[in-house]
């Protein structure tokens, strides 16, 4: 029997990855531009929330720029996009087959890789599916860059342009969400934590300065009649 190389015989598993890949290539760049794009304002929740770790990473002296790279890094693409990338039918109605998960598992892991700071080093004995997408990763690493770059030059997400946005959703879903649930559901985490998060309250002078302890002491008489020295 002829090899494939020779007149079209078998063809191995990792020559029809690579060939997918050259057919799924330019869908890959248009996903990563689309998700990494400043051209429009990034959502405010965003914008808050990178500006809250900058100012973190100022308050705690924290000058190494990698550590802020990498707590954008783990809080947005990694805990959001690649869960949507890895997993479509969370926001698509439609059937994931084996071979496609597949796919998408090669797709959400280079996105991965081209999030971290490291370099993305490979050799013969790396797997197929970490070669696929080796010449591109530098790119999408700058695209990355580029993208916190942007957010950290634009406009401050600031305090009440956040609790704005907040309440403006609020009041469109309304009637849509059971907000005892969803208040029940965050109280649970923040009772793991509870006097961690009182303390670290009363410490802070914004805290200080909208009551943020009372009001979280408040809620927790509510939710679990916790006693309190209201």
């Amino acid at each position: 029997m002829s090899s494939a190389g020779e007149t079209g015989g078998p063809v191995s598993s990792a020559d029809l990855l690579f060939s997918s890949q050259g057919t799924l290539q330019k869908f890959v760049d248009d996903v990563f531009v689309a998700i990494l794009s400043t051209k429009r304002p990034p959502p405010i929740a965003v914008r808050f929330f990178f500006d809250f770790l900058d100012d973190m990473a100022e308050k705690h002296g924290i000058e190494d720029p990698e550590t802020v790279h990498i707590w954008k890094t783990n809080s947005l693409p990694l805990r959001f996009w690649v869960n949507i990338l890895k997993n479509p039918q969370f926001v698509f109605d439609v059937q994931v087959t084996d071979s496609v998960d597949a796919v998408l598992s090669v797709v959400a892991q280079t996105f991965i890789d081209s999030c971290t700071t490291s370099e993305h080093k490979v050799g013969r004995d790396s797997p197929v599916n970490k070669l696929l997408y080796a010449r591109e990763i530098p790119r999408y690493k700058q695209l990355v860059e580029r993208y916190y770059s942007d957010i950290h030059s634009a406009v401050s997400g600031c305090y009440q342009e956040m609790n704005s946005t907040l309440t403006e959703l609020s009041g469109s879903f309304a009637s849509e969400m059971n907000s005892l649930v969803a208040l029940h559901e965050l109280y649970k985490y923040i009772n793991k934590y509870y006097d961690q998060i009182i303390m670290a309250l009363e410490e802070d002078a914004a805290g200080q300065k909208m009551q943020l302890a009372y009001r979280l002491q408040q809620v927790a008489a509510l939710v679990e009649n916790k006693v309190t020295d209201l």
